[in-house]
């Protein structure tokens, strides 16, 4: 048996596992030529951590790695139950929480290495953190998709480290709901790819976000974001704000200065600001994550599901 020890935690909800030893052996190479091995050569190990029985759905893995850059605090790969995933925000939180836990960092700004490039966390003395993300964008407003049994529904394809279909929700968005949500959310993501709709150079467009107002004080949105493996985010979702922000910042709705508070179906909350530099978007989401558990996961060989149960 080879042992694998994780850091369990949760950023307003959602759920992230850091993978702090017992890891496959990468080799050298940048992050992302490293991520790109561990989905191709190491994909039982990715299942094994994050799905039943060790995990579930919703948790999200982070693979702790060496950076190439000297400079950075950390090297991480992002990955689910269903495969691996370019920036994570709320797992980006919970990464540095872990790290501040194990005594690897203090409070202050840390850079953080990611495959779609590097980002800074900055650990405040309260615990929370703030991540500076990649630079976020829209890439087309307005977009019509005919849904199988929903009809039209007009969106924003925009990007902030994954990619996001924004769908403005009519009536209000209760955690009662989160089934009906996600077939719609579902139906919605198919029918992209049906269609044809995609990101830059053809990605598919893997998150589904619906934003509408929020009844909380001081809250300016709500929302309900379907991740990859079909799960929902408990959190607001870093990402998912992120290309929120973007959205806003491209129709004059938001400008440096201004702070967007977005709250998750499950009523936590992050807190957005942005940087235009150069005329790009440059996110910071704030939030907070608490360590949940330290724990050494095991696979027997003799085990039928010792890499995790697969669809």
């Amino acid at each position: 048996m080879n042992p694998i020890r994780v850091v369990d935690s949760h950023t307003g909800g959602e759920p992230t596992r850091v993978v702090v030893a017992g890891g496959p052996d990468l080799g050298r190479g940048t992050m992302a030529e490293r991520q790109a091995r561990f989905r191709d050569e190491h994909d039982a190990f990715r299942s094994a951590v994050v799905n039943e029985p060790r995990g579930s759905d919703v948790l999200v893995g982070a693979l702790l790695c060496e950076p190439v850059d000297p400079s950075c605090a950390a090297g991480v790969i992002f990955f689910n139950n269903v495969g691996v995933l370019g920036m994570c925000g709320h797992g980006t939180i919970g990464l540095v929480v872990t790290l501040a836990h194990l005594g690897r960092i203090r409070p202050g700004a840390h850079r953080i290495e990611t495959s779609v490039g590097v980002v800074t966390a900055t650990l405040h003395e309260s615990g929370e953190v703030s991540v500076a993300n990649v630079p976020s964008y829209r890439t087309r407003k307005g977009v019509a998709v005919d849904v199988d049994g929903v009809g039209r529904v007009t969106g924003d394809v925009a990007w902030g480290g994954n990619w996001f279909f924004l769908v403005e929700h009519a009536g209000s968005l209760e955690l009662r709901d989160v089934d009906a949500l996600t077939d719609r959310a579902w139906r919605i993501r198919g029918a992209l790819a049906r269609q044809g709709i995609t990101g830059d150079n053809g990605a598919e467009i893997d998150h589904i976000e619906f934003f509408a107002p929020s009844r909380t004080t001081g809250v300016h949105c709500r929302n309900f974001t379907l991740c990859p493996g079909k799960a929902y985010d408990r959190s607001p979702c870093g990402t998912g704000t992120s290309a929120k922000l973007a959205c806003l910042a491209a129709d004059g709705k938001l400008k440096e200065g201004d702070v967007w508070r977005q709250e998750s179906i499950a009523g936590s909350v992050f807190e957005g600001t942005v940087r235009i530099v150069e005329g790009r978007v440059h996110p910071t989401i704030k939030g907070s994550a608490f360590v949940t558990a330290e724990s050494t996961l095991l696979r027997d060989p003799r085990d039928p599901f010792a890499s995790g149960i697969r669809g």
